[in-house]
């Protein structure tokens, strides 16, 4: 059987892995695949990518570098993406996966104009959306939880934002038949998106941000974190299982 990858491009702050886990663990419990059908590949590390020809599909993660460093590694796993796409391999980028995936296939990323965006944020759809594999099950608004100082400024050619926040208008893009990406995180539990705010906290406040309030404005993101098994369901074509222990 074909493995499901998860490249990992970073990982979670020490302060947060050490009590809520890291990402890896995250993406199984979101996904709900047993672990003999995931397979961790560590790019930042060095970890060489199998052939598209021999995955399942692939879910590519967040990471505390930025796309636009063009880091070797990033660099690399760009490439992937693009052979990748050649096969029509099921792919879901998240964050700086997210940003990778459309860098990798000709948009623009940048800083988001205004500065980070940070906390649980109201995302609405698109009315095309309606016709979208995963868009179509998806409400007017819901709730998502995010983390970024990049973005997506431009999307590549043929992409199409189904759903967008306040700040940033390319929250979750559809690249092709079985590609798409969210720059929120459906991996994020509420506890986890929390942790990420108290660890921040001295920088929001200096950024001009409130930290209480966004602590206060979080909520838990069952939409959001559906968009996880929608991809099993609809990209990876594997009956849904029980989360794994």
């Amino acid at each position: 059987m074909k493995p499901v990858l998860i490249v990992r491009t970073g990982r979670a702050p020490d302060v947060i892995s050490a009590r809520h886990g890291d990402f890896p663990r995250w993406f199984q419990l979101g996904l709900r695949l047993k672990s003999p059908r995931i397979r961790v590949v560590d790019v930042e590390h060095g970890d060489a990518l199998p052939p598209p020809s021999e995955c399942a599909g692939a879910v590519i993660t967040g990471s505390a570098s930025m796309v636009t460093e063009r880091l070797p590694w990033s660099e690399r796993t760009a490439g992937w993406i693009r052979a990748a796409m050649d096969v029509d391999l099921p792919m879901l980028g998240v964050c700086y996966g997210h940003q990778l995936m459309s860098h990798a296939l000709g948009g623009r990323v940048d800083y988001l104009p205004g500065g980070r965006e940070m906390g649980t944020v109201k995302l609405s759809t698109h009315a095309h959306a309606a016709g979208d594999p995963l868009g179509g099950v998806l409400p007017d608004t819901f709730n998502a939880h995010a983390t970024h100082e990049q973005s997506v400024l431009e999307l590549p050619p043929g992409a199409v934002t189904i759903a967008w926040s306040d700040r940033d208008p390319n929250h979750l893009v559809r690249y092709g038949k079985h590609a798409v990406s969210t720059q929120f995180h459906p991996e994020f539990s509420a506890e986890v998106m929390r942790a990420y705010i108290r660890r921040k906290h001295d920088v929001l406040r200096d950024e001009g941000h409130e930290p209480e309030a966004l602590l206060a404005a979080v909520t838990a993101t069952p939409v959001a974190t559906s968009l996880l098994r929608g991809f099993v369901r609809e990209h990876l074509g594997m009956a849904r299982e029980p989360s794994p222990a």
